[in-house]
């Protein structure tokens, strides 16, 4: 259920809101016997045995903890709304990612307008990647259920336990106390994090020294206790949890009185955002020092492939950065349409985690920025090329007929790694590859402006 038409329409529809791969199939098959989208809230939330509240929780932008930490505006309606509504027992799931004693806020605001009503809450993290999500969702490395030490309590956890036993194997079923469940969730995506700004800190280092990332992530990642799992340097993180989840966690180690793990985890976001402003420097130092009404190519968009997500995307900042010394740009992402790219280089920080309608209105459309459908379309008279987002058809387009209709010098700045550098030497670009040994043209170019 969802207060929104419009989301629902499109639930209903051919076209769902969102694209990942398997999902179609997956709704098709039950939409309309165990699957149902309604805009009727309060009349499915009344009927329910078991709620899974999954609002947004986005990063608060002014008032007490503006910056860092989540604002429960959505989740306090939710709840209230569940407390007004229930005439029978509930048990009331947190799905959205959310602060360490969400649960006991939401809590009290269902026990203080109980009516009589016994609710439990329990804390099931969600654990799915983008682009992997249907497999993540078949075939989990664990489900993590938190729940009160009452016999109520564990009553519940038992009751959402087998929901899940239905296709997971009981033995990847964690039951954990609610605060365990809450902070897993950050931690998780926490170290994750910390991991990608590793690897793009020894990517600085090895552009540095001559050293390629690929080798060291691949040396490093062969260790047993280490694994070769998000090792690849890139332009940096995206997506909706990283950077909101480390943010929260900062604001919950402050305000525990705990400044230098604190400090810790806001370092990783400081690597992220210096990996960001690094490309930009790169290019614009690349070309001339000035990309001032030259034509730059950005191939992708999303903040990963096989999602259509922009969310916190690292091409924001890349595009935004660009901008700022007044190049012009043109857009190719396969699954993100212009509306959704002129929005995001328009919106302000945070504002992108507010439901859709509650986002500022369709903003004026940025005049140097130009989205194609086609990476040649793209390409076309560029001077310069920016790979953000690491689709596979970015790996097998025609580079030599990509070179031919660019300007020279051609640049190519790969911020994912994925194209044989060797090879577009050979063809005759100018190329930069994150972390890897720099071609003589840029040797002499200053890294940090």
């Amino acid at each position: 259920v969802d207060i929104s038409v419009s989301r629902i329409t499109a639930w209903n529809s051919d076209a769902l809101p969102i694209y990942e791969p398997g999902l179609d199939e997956v709704v098709k098959k039950c939409r309309g016997k165990n699957l149902f989208f309604s805009t009727d809230v309060e009349k499915h939330v009344s009927e329910a045995d078991i709620v899974f509240v999954s609002v947004n929780t986005p990063t608060k932008t002014q008032g007490l903890g503006a910056g860092k930490a989540a604002d429960l505006t959505y989740w306090e309606s939710a709840a209230r709304m569940i407390a007004d509504v229930s005439k029978s027992n509930k048990i009331v799931v947190e799905k959205s990612t959310v602060p360490v004693k969400t649960a006991e806020a939401i809590e009290k605001i269902l026990t203080h307008n109980s009516k009589g009503i016994d609710f439990q809450i329990l804390s099931n993290p969600e654990f799915l990647a983008e682009g992997t999500a249907i497999q993540d969702l078949f075939n989990p490395d664990r489900v993590l259920i938190g729940g009160r030490e009452t016999p109520e309590g564990q009553k519940a956890i038992a009751a959402l336990r087998d929901v899940y036993a239905h296709w997971v194997p009981v033995d990847r079923i964690i039951c954990s106390n609610l605060w365990s469940a809450e902070l897993s969730k950050l931690a998780a995506n926490a170290f994750l994090a910390q991991r990608i700004s590793s690897v793009n800190a020894m990517s600085a280092l090895c552009e540095a020294t001559g050293a390629d990332v690929s080798q060291v992530a691949h040396a490093v990642g062969k260790d047993t206790r280490i694994g070769p799992k998000f090792l690849n340097a890139s332009v940096g993180f995206g997506g909706s949890c990283f950077q909101k989840d480390i943010l929260n966690l900062v604001y919950i180690c402050e305000c525990n009185g705990l400044p230098e793990v604190a400090n810790y985890w806001k370092q990783v976001i400081k690597i992220n955002d210096y990996q960001k402003t690094r490309f930009v420097n790169r290019i614009v130092s690349s070309m001339f020092n000035t990309v001032s009404g030259k034509k730059i190519a950005i191939l992708g968009f999303a903040f990963k492939k096989d999602t259509g997500d922009t969310r916190e995307t690292p091409a924001i900042d890349v595009c935004k950065g660009l901008l700022g010394d007044k190049a012009l740009l043109s857009i190719y992402d396969p699954q993100v349409n212009e509306e959704q790219i002129q929005r995001d280089l328009a919106m302000k920080k945070f504002d992108w985690d507010h439901p859709v309608h509650l986002q500022p209105m369709s903003p004026t459309s940025i005049k140097q920025v130009n989205v194609v459908w086609d990476a040649y379309a793209a390409t076309k008279d560029a001077h310069g090329v920016c790979i953000l987002t690491e689709w596979d058809e970015f790996k097998t387009l025609d580079y030599q007929r990509i070179y031919d209709n660019m300007q020279k010098p051609a640049f190519i700045f790969d911020g994912r790694n994925v194209v044989d550098e060797a090879k577009l030497r050979a063809i005759g670009f100018i190329v930069y590859s994150i972390g890897k040994p720099l071609d003589q043209w840029l040797k002499d170019m200053p890294a940090v402006a």
